[in-house]
């Protein structure tokens, strides 16, 4: 075992893991933050995806090593009360059907937007093919993405 420090959603987190641990069981079983899913352990799905220093990242295909004094934001972190343009979106496009990928579509939607205040639908389309949906609710989160953005335009 190691002992780790990670910035988690703006809070420092000292972990005691096996060196080379993916992110994804550190955030859910050490940290106990069970918002970031599992889907296929190999970055294909994008279920996992947090932001790591603003960018979109598969923390099942990312050691713990390799996110040490860097800024990790999960699902959790995003708001605490669903106030972020992207998690109101979801909500009033209704995009979730069964929900487990949601938390790697938002949190890719969001490091998105905060990189391109103004995606094109080609943008958007190449950000969330990083993430598998198999309930096909491509077009909700294309129209949730936009609806976020104009609120993010705005503030």
């Amino acid at each position: 075992m190691a002992t780790y420090t990670l910035t988690v959603n703006g809070k420092q987190h000292t972990v005691n893991v096996q060196p080379g641990t993916p992110l994804l069981w550190v955030l859910r079983d050490a940290i106990g933050l069970t918002g970031t899913k599992f889907g296929c352990g190999e970055g294909l799905c994008g279920c996992c995806t947090v932001i790591i220093d603003g960018e979109a990242t598969k923390s099942c295909v990312t050691t713990v090593e390799k996110v040490l004094n860097q800024k990790i934001t999960t699902i959790e972190g995003l708001s605490a009360d669903r106030s972020h343009p992207v998690q109101r979106a979801w909500i009033e496009e209704e995009v979730p059907q069964c929900g487990y990928c949601q938390p790697g579509h938002i949190m890719t939607a969001a490091a998105l937007l905060a990189q391109n205040h103004n995606p094109t639908d080609a943008d958007i389309d190449a950000a969330m093919s990083d993430v598998l949906c198999r309930c096909g609710t491509h077009q909700r989160v294309r129209r949730a993405i936009h609806r976020a953005a104009k609120e993010v335009n705005v503030r």
